[in-house]
Order: C-alpha cells, then sequence, then structure tokens
C-alpha cells in the first residue's frame, strides 16, 4: 500500500480552509490544517509534507515570517511553498514572496484547476523522491550486508538494483525536465525559474547519491540522502 503523501495548507480563516479542502480532495492525499504560522511549524516539527499552501496576510506570525522560519529549518528548508494571497501590491510585494522561498505565488481568488494542477506537480515529485530513498536504502543494506565476503551471484545481484535505481531515476530526471520545458513555454515568470530550480537540486543530490554507489567510486553509500 503506497502511503500517501501531506500537504499542509495554513490559512487563518476556516472558511478558506475549507475551500482549500474541496479544491485538493480530488488528489486523495493527506491535508492537514493550520490555523497560523505559529501552529504550521509545530506541525513541520513532526511531519513530512510534500507542499504547503501557505496564506500571506495572517494576524501575529505572516505568511513571509512563517516561510522565512521553513527556510531556516534544516528539516524543512527543501518543502516547496506556494503563498496565497487576497491582495496584490505589485511586482515588489511578488517578489518578496520568491525571495522568502515561495515556487509559486498565486493571487486570489484562484483557479481551482490550476492550484490542483500546481499541487498534483510537487506531490508526484513528492513519492518519487520517496521511493527513490526507499530503494537506496534497501540498496545500502544490500551492499553492507555483502561487504567484505561479496560473491558472484551477490555482486550480479547488486549490478542489477544499481542499474533498477539508475533507471528509475532517469525516468524521473526526463519528467522533471519535461515539465521545466513547459513551464519555460507557458512562462517566463519566477514561478517558472524558482520551480525548474528546485526540481534540478532534488534530482541532482539524489544522482550523485546513486553514482556514489557505483563500483569504484569508493562512495560506499555515504552520499545518500537522507
Amino acid at each position: 500500500m503506497v502511503q500517501k503523501a501531506k500537504i499542509l495548507l495554513v490559512d487563518d480563516r476556516p472558511e478558506n480552509l475549507l475551500a482549500l479542502e474541496a479544491i485538493l480532495s480530488a488528489l486523495d492525499q493527506t491535508l492537514v490544517r493550520a490555523s497560523s504560522g505559529e501552529e504550521a511549524l509545530k506541525a513541520l516539527l513532526t511531519d513530512d509534507f510534500a507542499v504547503i499552501l501557505l496564506d500571506v496576510q495572517m494576524p501575529g506570525m505572516d505568511g513571509f515570517e512563517t516561510a522565512a522560519h521553513i527556510k531556516r529549518r534544516e528539516r524543512t528548508r527543501d518543502i516547496p511553498i506556494i503563498f496565497l494571497t487576497a491582495i496584490n501590491h505589485g511586482p515588489h510585494h511578488t517578489f518578496r514572496g520568491y525571495a522568502a522561498g515561495a515556487v509559486d505565488y498565486i493571487s486570489k481568488p484562484f483557479d481551482p484547476w490550476v492550484l490542483r494542477a500546481k499541487v498534483s506537480v510537487f506531490v508526484e515529485l513528492y513519492m518519487k523522491n520517496c521511493q527513490l530513498r526507499e530503494q537506496a536504502a534497501l540498496l545500502r543494506l544490500q551492499l553492507e550486508g555483502s561487504n567484505g565476503g561479496q560473491d558472484g551471484a551477490a555482486s550480479k545481484e547488486t549490478a542489477g538494483l544499481l542499474a533498477e535505481l539508475s533507471a528509475r531515476l532517469a525516468a524521473v530526471e526526463e519528467q522533471a525536465e519535461a515539465l521545466s520545458k513547459q513551464l519555460d513555454e507557458e512562462s517566463a515568470d519566477t514561478a517558472a525559474v524558482a520551480t525548474a530550480a528546485h526540481l534540478e537540486r532534488k534530482l541532482t543530490g539524489l544522482r550523485r547519491a546513486l553514482d556514489a554507489l557505483e563500483p569504484g567510486t569508493g562512495g560506499g553509500g555515504a552520499g545518500l540522502p537522507s
């Protein structure tokens, strides 16, 4: 059974959270509510999330400040953040959102289909990353178990696992490249650039970790992502 991804919804207005749940329910993932920046940071201490939908205008700790805290934490700095705002103060306000670490910045009222499509991209990437990490962990156990006395059969099995993992990663890289190309064709705005850069960083780290496992590199699994 495939574990569902968690999506964090942050908004101080219950009706907005209800609307987001209605829009994203079709994705069949786990939706977690937070009614403040402080509540969101608390949720991020214990759970892993595929993406965060963060309202900008909140009393107390606003969306910008909340995002700054998220990006300062080692555990959460790579979680994509989509800012949602009911106001638009022009390019400067939008730039502040991207400067705070957002991968996208959407003004309300937004198109439900567009929002759902954007979120689904990050959910899919998160799920594939999880699968790759699990396979890498199994491969590391295989390598450690056969260390020092690996016979021909074990060596072939390890090589097969490496080849399968590399092929799976290549498929994700191909999808990310297609997504990046699509974003570039549809829009040249900052959101497209930020999204493409985020995907590239994640996949580069996974590829580097996999390369470290190749025989003769001396990586020994040390470079595997956690």
